[in-house]
């Protein structure tokens, strides 16, 4: 299938939602879901989008992941610099220019690094087993929701106490949960051709390119939790153009997906479903985009 050809330009639309949740929270606001001061609409970084690709792809298809938390990442250098052949000298291990060879490794490695690039600099100062900055070729924008949302900051009480003079005193245990009774959210993204070249780039594979869709379309499938209320992904939208260099300009592409405010108070996804158009999966040359194919993942 065309949207999984690593050597074609793609871009892509994601929409999903989220009920009675927080689908990511903002530290510098306590934790409650992140929005835009100015139009209260809400705000997924795509941080928080990666991390839950490589969450599926880690658990579903055991796909190895250099960002995460349980390893450090100077660890996981060390190892993948054992498997680099010839060996690296010590030089190369202490020197402070990018090691090519080993950065080309990593890229083997841990899908994440192929498709989304990574900052491989990590030792003392950079002068240990640096592996330089790769460019991946799948990026993503923030995802906003498409009308304003309700952060909502409630407190719940526990029945469970922490200690026995708590016990003995009867004293309630207090805590807050902060939500968003309903958000529509939208995000965009982009696929370079280029900058996954075997040659040239990190080497992105078919596969890779279908696991990446795949964790798309089931983002929020395994990764359910009590403070993420119900989160669902309710459209996947994948532009592939002819030409590696694309055929259209990606916005005139996203302005073909139709997501149109509703204003008031949505409360669930069948106030948004009816107005949202896009055109017949395909060939879009009948709206003015020869050599743009247009497949609907979801």
């Amino acid at each position: 299938m065309s949207q999984n050809d690593p050597t074609k330009r793609h871009e892509f639309v994601l929409l999903f939602d989220v009920k009675n949740g927080n689908p990511n929270g903002d530290p510098d606001a306590g934790n409650l879901p992140r929005v835009d001061p100015e139009t209260m609409h809400g705000l997924v970084t795509d941080v928080a989008l990666k991390r839950k690709v490589r969450d599926y792809l880690q658990l579903t298809r055991n796909v190895s992941i250099f960002i995460q938390s349980k390893v450090a990442l100077n660890t996981l250098k060390e190892r993948v610099a054992d498997k680099v052949e010839p060996p690296l000298s010590k030089e190369e291990r202490e020197g402070k220019k990018p090691i090519p060879r080993l950065q080309s490794q990593l890229c083997k490695e841990y899908f994440d690094i192929r498709m989304f690039g990574a900052v491989l600099a990590t030792g003392e100062e950079g002068a240990r087993l640096n592996a330089g900055q790769v460019r991946g070729p799948a990026q993503f924008t923030f995802a906003r929701s498409i009308d304003a949302v309700l952060p909502l900051d409630l407190a719940i009480t526990r029945q469970a106490r922490t200690t026995e003079e708590r016990m003995e005193t009867g004293t309630t245990e207090m805590g807050r949960k902060p939500l968003i009774p309903y958000g529509l959210y939208r995000a965009h993204g982009y696929f370079n051709p280029f900058l996954a070249k075997e040659d040239k780039g990190t080497g992105v594979s078919q596969e890779d390119l279908e696991a990446l869709w795949e964790a798309l379309s089931n983002l929020f499938d395994f990764d359910r939790s009590a403070a993420r209320g119900e989160m669902a992904v309710r459209g996947l939208w994948v532009f592939t153009h002819a030409n590696e260099k694309g055929n259209a300009p990606a916005q005139k592409l996203f302005e073909l997906i139709k997501t149109p405010s509703i204003g008031g108070s949505p409360r669930s996804f069948e106030d948004y479903q009816e107005r949202i158009k896009f055109p017949e999966p395909g060939s879009l040359e009948a709206h003015g985009f020869p050599g743009v194919t247009l497949t609907r993942l979801v």
